[in-house]
């Protein structure tokens, strides 16, 4: 069994990403996985300042914010799960910071080595999933799975319903099989 952790990044709270995350989360328990989230969307993360100061504090980031939270989780997982809404184009920046400040983990020489190894990537947004504005941040994430070397579990795609909301589709079924078959 893995320790998975469910990285967030909407600000809304009881939204499309929420729900989709919780229907991961079932899943991955109902395998028998254990499950950890954090919501970046709804913390004071800070971007990345390219000072190269990591480690200097003892911690990844020498700036003090709610990323010293994640670094624990980070540090002890095997597994990732990015679940976020589309923001033009990409992440929001609510999770954006925290990637970026994965830096300190390889490209600063990080002294405590990152313990995932897997990752998945849920995505919703107001357009359907087939539309080519979801390929920018599909292919952020495929490219840091493979820059960070982890084996990738697939993407998850969910839009266009409108007012009769994500329930309307199959996309909670589908991130609950992910959490499954991870």
């Amino acid at each position: 069994m893995k320790k998975i952790l469910v990285l967030t990044g909407s600000p809304r709270k009881d939204g499309n990403t929420d729900k989709l995350a919780a229907a991961f989360e079932t899943g991955a328990k109902e395998a028998g996985h254990e499950v950890v989230r954090f919501d970046a969307g709804k913390k004071v993360i800070g971007g990345c300042h390219g000072c190269n100061n990591c480690w200097s504090s003892g911690h990844a980031c020498c700036r003090k914010d709610d990323f010293r939270e994640l670094e624990p989780l980070l540090e002890s997982c095997d597994a990732v799960a990015f679940i976020t809404p589309l923001y033009w184009l990409g992440f929001p920046a609510q999770l954006k910071a925290p990637i970026d400040k994965l830096y300190a983990y390889g490209g600063a020489g990080g002294t405590r080595p990152l313990t995932i190894k897997e990752s998945c990537l849920i995505v919703c947004g107001e357009l359907e999933p087939e539309n080519r504005e979801y390929e920018p941040l599909k292919d952020a994430y495929r490219q840091i799975a493979e820059f960070e070397g982890w084996k990738d579990h697939g993407v998850v795609a969910a839009g266009g319903f409108g007012q009769a909301g994500i329930e309307s589709t199959d996309a909670l079924i589908q991130a609950g099989e992910m959490g499954r078959n991870f």
